[in-house]
């Protein structure tokens, strides 16, 4: 998840909503479906975390097997699909990603299913490892994003490219990574050093 969350830029919540068909191995790219904002965007899947993903489809296949075995394996579903497609939440490919543990009652229509994990638990993964890691500056589930779009124009990309990305509306919000690229002479590689 940590993976995502740096390789494609990803937002906690939407790393944490991905269906199995937002993810797509043939063109390296995830559909990232009503972001903030309300738009639907792509991004690059990291060729790191491909195999990582593979595994966990087949724990989540098996999971959603033993889930219809014991009379659940829906999921909720978005907006007017439910009506539209009245079959779909019991479909495979609708399923989360990263599922949460346990079976758990869906508080708003009262329905027992499997929910994505919550946010706490990736969040306490990332600050254990900047721990165990001897990292001795803050940081979190966001840091990695930031990094994301950083290393992105530190590589070159232009600003539109890495707004696209992240799913700013306005490129101003994109601009605050530019900091990295203030860093005068000292940043400059010198011609003589590539000889």
């Amino acid at each position: 998840m940590a993976a995502l969350l740096y390789g494609s830029g990803l937002r906690l919540s939407e790393c944490l909503r991905l269906r199995i068909k937002d993810i797509d191995f043939d063109y390296r790219q995830i559909t990232i479906r009503d972001a903030k904002g309300g738009k639907d965007r792509v991004v690059p899947l990291p060729r790191m975390a491909v195999d990582g993903l593979k595994q966990q489809y087949l724990f989540v296949k098996q999971q959603h097997k033993k889930d219809l075995e014991n009379g659940f394996g829906s999921v909720e579903m978005p907006f007017a699909l439910a009506k539209k497609y009245p079959n779909a939440e019991y479909s495979f490919i609708w399923q989360y990603v990263f599922p949460a543990h346990r079976i758990s009652t869906d508080p708003r229509s009262g329905v027992k299913r499997r929910h994505h994990l919550y946010d706490s638990v990736l969040q306490k993964a990332v600050k254990t490892a900047i721990r165990k890691a001897g990292i001795t500056k803050q940081g979190g589930c966001h840091t990695l994003r930031h990094s994301f779009a950083t290393h992105l124009l530190n590589s070159g990309y232009d600003i539109r490219t890495v707004q696209e990305l992240l799913g700013h509306k306005n490129v101003q919000t994109t601009m605050i990574y530019t900091h990295v690229l203030n860093k005068g002479g000292l940043a400059v590689t010198s011609p003589a050093d590539n000889l």
